[in-house]
């Protein structure tokens, strides 16, 4: 139980700093463009890359 509590905690405490770096003007956090979403002959309709075939 202790171990949970610990990793909750952790994770906790890592979005707090997250939130916190946004409210000071950062921007906010994207996801990657890549992975099997863009591997080679997928199309990534999202991706700024276009067809990567």
């Amino acid at each position: 139980m202790g171990t949970f509590l610990l990793a909750f905690g952790l994770i906790l405490v890592s979005l707090a700093c997250l939130g916190v770096g946004v409210m000071c003007g950062r921007p906010p956090l994207k996801g990657s463009c890549g992975g099997l979403a863009c591997a080679k002959g997928i199309s990534c309709a999202g991706c700024r890359k276009g067809d990567r075939g």
